[in-house]
């Protein structure tokens, strides 16, 4: 089944709340945890993930918290679900080379004909598109 992990899932959220709150306004890893019933450490990993990115700007002290750090349109979903996940594929062999049936495998090229059009889909679609 082709689904977010949990980890894409809380990024998004996150994401949708800090578009909601505005581009001025400081919202704090808590406040969205809480909101959101987020366990709390994993929101704080996921929002340094996308500072690390500069998707989202954080600003320290006792007032602090996150912000967006530009234009979520900018930013590609494929870019961000392989930010965060890694290579996007439905398969092994479409991520990785040392799938053991590779060379008897039939399912090789429809499986890649999947992946190119998700991989499409996904390269148009933005993560303002997304969080709007």
């Amino acid at each position: 089944m082709l689904k977010f992990t949990k980890k894409t899932e809380y990024a998004l959220i996150a994401l949708r709340h800090l578009q909601l709150a505005g581009s001025g306004e400081l919202i704090n890893a808590r406040e969205i945890a809480e909101e959101y019933n987020i366990p709390l450490p994993l929101l704080a990993k996921i929002l340094q993930q996308l500072a690390k990115k500069k998707i989202v700007r954080p600003v320290q002290g006792p007032k602090g918290g996150y912000k967006l750090a530009g234009n979520l349109s900018d930013i590609s979903m494929t870019y961000f679900i392989e930010m965060l996940e890694g290579p996007l594929g439905m398969a092994d062999c479409s991520v990785e080379s040392n799938c053991c049936p590779i060379e008897t495998c039939n399912i090789k090229m429809p499986i890649q004909r999947i992946n190119e059009n998700i991989r499409g889909l996904f390269d148009k679609m933005t993560l303002y598109d997304i969080t709007h």
